[in-house]
């Protein structure tokens, strides 16, 4: 089309030089001649064009010509070569006459075909495989895969101590990147995955574990399912586990999967983990969909944790001991993974505009089942908290709607939540809660768009929910007023309000020193309930009270979260009570009051060491590297340890740790330059990872480090070295 319309506003623009002059009959001629050649010309290319689009047009929708009911995937996975193959076999069904079909295949290097047992004709540009043959409606076909490829992204071979681990991520990367599947989500398929892997390992996929053939040195195992589910929801996993079995309330088996290493840490890593599956069962009040469910932790995961069809696989920050479950702990990504067993899995969006009906239910259900393990207030106040990250959001001008597919994870997600809470107020909760059972029982196994589940909410609540969807679905802005409404029928938040809006509570010091008004703004309800009618009467007098006895309140309370702020803070004149900050059964206030003591009071530098000195933290090691980089920074503390400290310090960047504790070690040696060339090579190493997000601060540090000339020529030298190499 755009070259008609360029030769047609050439020859007759008024300053063409044919418009304007007198030709004659041949020059007419001429001229129409080069018309009729020129449209002819670009006739054929829009006739390819056409062609293409009508050709695209079918390999997307390819569901409405095909349906694919099967893949039975015979697999071996070696872990030197990096690679993953073997033989696929397909049936499937044609729904419409149709002279090809497809595959996505990402860069696999050896590929044979059968069609029910013979050769056939294809072709593979790197990305899909057309499978050509004149098929015809309601025949139903075999397809033998028969493959090998070295996966550039969504099956990762991770080191793990003396051991290898192997693990899947399809969402967002594809599992055609190691296995011949459909990339379109709209087409789902029942996989039964048979992997072979080096004995002594414990290898995990989608479904039940139903045979395992054990030989010299592998053993193959067989799993299989029952029910369909999008390829992007295939997975396997495979390392060196013990586990613990439960059964659900219902009778599914669980199984939870742990480093042998670890036993101390399965209890407080899947606490609650039953009482959350009984609870979501009944609340969705959908028998769970699947016949079992296994959770299972990978060193360097891309995320916190992924929902394969009966099989989610989390990063292995998640597995805490019982000090860390206070401050960092599994609950939450373990009811929002659970969750998606439902909404996402057995009934699956049909676009990315739809996406909320995976992560907003999601979300939504796994705070109703935090609700049930925490309390009312832990669940409003997580609204709340959502609350102010998408008020936040809305002020940096990067509010969307909730069907916009390019939303932001804080709107699919937190705004989906949110919108699922207010429509179940809005309806009723028995309305809703036999909306969203008849709306998966009538798509289970299916894809969805959101006017389906609103459809269902409409028939069982008698309302017309056009309001509803135009405030939170289709508009950008948040209904403040009502978000805020809902907020404070709960009576801690109310009470929040009320104190955040009180004058008296404003930034002010006193005879003790700063007192910020985020530590008095966060102190629990019940802690605080008895304090505000004295403080009201005190307003009537001409002075304000001081704080001495709340900050002492604060200190001789349990309250893990104010006694973090005080941490944060160290108010004066409480230096004792400031120091025993150092003994809480909390990582993260123990690493923030090392730091402030350690900045605060120089003399007692040592003191602090010496009580922290046997402290690593969270997974990350965020005490230890902390105290690492302090003992470096303090001549008079065991100096002539300095070189064992900068040696660990510089162990913890290798590839033998999770990248979390490689970031926190590679930034204490930043800040205290100290960078040697093991460090560097480790450093070089880490901008290839896998992990984007630590790749990008791998690059961007050696860049910063590149144009220092301390180490210019150092990088230089090492980067053409490993060239060579």
């Amino acid at each position: 089309m755009y070259r008609e319309v360029f030769v047609y506003s050439r020859y007759n623009s008024p300053k063409s030089n044919h418009w304007n002059s007198q030709n004659s009959y041949l020059d007419n001629k001429k001229l129409y001649f080069g018309l009729i050649i020129v449209l002819l010309f670009n006739m054929k290319y829009i006739l390819i064009i056409l062609i293409t689009l009508i050709s695209f047009s079918a390999e997307a929708q390819q569901t409405e010509y095909v349906d694919f009911i099967n893949a039975k995937a015979d697999l071996k996975v070696n872990f030197l070569d990096k690679g993953i193959g073997g033989d696929v076999f397909y049936s499937f069904k044609i729904l419409k006459d149709i002279d090809s079909i497809f595959l996505d295949a990402n860069n696999f290097s050896q590929i044979e075909f059968k069609l029910d047992g013979g050769p056939i004709l294809h072709d593979y540009d790197g990305k899909r495989i057309k499978i050509k043959y004149q098929f015809k409606n309601g025949d139903s076909h075999s397809l033998i895969m028969s493959y090998f490829v070295q996966p550039k992204k969504a099956l990762y071979f991770v080191e793990k101590d003396d051991s290898n681990q192997i693990w899947t991520q399809g969402q967002g990367k594809y599992t055609s990147n190691w296995l011949p599947s459909i990339d379109d989500t709209n087409d789902k398929i029942e996989f039964d995955l048979s992997i072979t892997y080096l004995n002594d390992y414990e290898v995990l996929a989608n479904g039940k574990l139903i045979n395992k053939e054990i030989g010299e040195k592998t053993t193959k195992w067989h799993y299989n399912m029952r029910n369909p589910m999008p390829s992007y929801l295939v997975a396997l996993a495979i390392g060196k586990y013990s586990k613990k079995e439960l059964t659900s309330k219902s009778g599914i088996p669980i199984e939870l999967y742990y480093y042998p290493e670890d036993s101390a840490k399965e209890e407080p890593t899947y606490r609650y983990t039953k009482q959350m599956f009984d609870f979501l069962e009944t609340e969705i009040g959908v028998p769970y969909p699947w016949q079992n469910y296994k959770q299972v932790p990978v060193k360097d995961f891309l995320y916190s944790g992924m929902e394969n069809t009966s099989l989610t696989i989390f990063s292995e920050d998640f597995m805490i001991d019982e000090t860390s479950f206070i401050d960092k702990n599994y609950v939450n990504v373990n009811a929002h993974e659970l969750a998606h067993q439902w909404f996402g899995d057995f009934v699956t969006a049909k676009s990315g505009k739809h996406h909320w009906l995976q992560e907003g239910f999601a979300t939504y259900y796994a705070l109703l089942a935090e609700r049930d393990v925490f309390g009312d207030d832990y669940y409003y106040n997580t609204l709340y908290g959502y609350a102010k990250e998408l008020i936040n959001q809305e002020v940096e001008g990067n509010a969307t709607s909730l069907l916009d597919p390019k939303s932001s994870s804080v709107t699919f997600y937190k705004k989906g939540a949110w919108a699922l809470h207010i429509l179940k107020e809005k309806v009723g909760v028995q309305a809703f809660k036999k909306a969203v059972k008849n709306y998966l029982n009538k798509y289970a196994f299916a894809n969805v768009e959101t006017e389906d589940f609103i459809l269902e909410v409409e028939k069982t609540s008698g309302q017309s929910l056009n309001n509803f969807k135009q405030e939170w679905l289709l508009s950008k802005d948040l209904p403040l007023a009502k978000m805020r409404a809902t907020l404070k029928k709960n009576e801690s938040i109310a009470f929040l309000e009320t104190i955040q809006s009180a004058e008296y509570l404003s930034f002010r010091t006193d005879d003790n020193g700063y007192v910020p008004s985020s530590l008095i703004t966060t102190l629990p309800k019940g802690y605080y309930t008895e304090r505000l009618a004295v403080l009201n009467e005190a307003l009537k007098k001409p002075d304000y009270p001081t704080y001495k006895d709340l900050i002492d309140e604060a200190f001789a309370s349990n309250e893990i979260k104010v006694r973090q702020l005080l941490a944060q803070h160290i108010p004066d004149g409480f230096k004792s009570e400031n120091e025993s900050l150092l003994k809480d059964a909390s990582y993260k206030t123990i690493e923030v009051a090392l730091y402030n003591l350690w900045s605060k009071f120089p003399n007692d530098r040592n003191k602090y060491l010496e009580a922290t000195q046997y402290v690593i933290g969270f997974n990350d090691k965020n005490v230890r590297c902390l105290w690492l980089a302090l003992a470096l920074l303090t001549p008079e503390y065991n100096s002539a340890f300095n070189k064992n400290y900068i040696n660990e310090l510089r162990d913890y960047t290798s590839s033998k740790y999770g990248f979390q504790t490689r970031q926190n070690a590679f930034s204490y040696i930043k800040n205290l330059q100290i960078f040697e060339t093991e460090t560097l090579l480790n450093l070089i190493e880490a901008t290839s990872h896998h992990n984007w997000r630590f790749k990008s601060f791998a690059r961007d540090l050696l860049k910063s480090l590149s144009e220092d000339e301390k180490y210019k020529q150092i990088i230089a030298n090492l980067q053409e070295e490993l060239k060579k190499e």
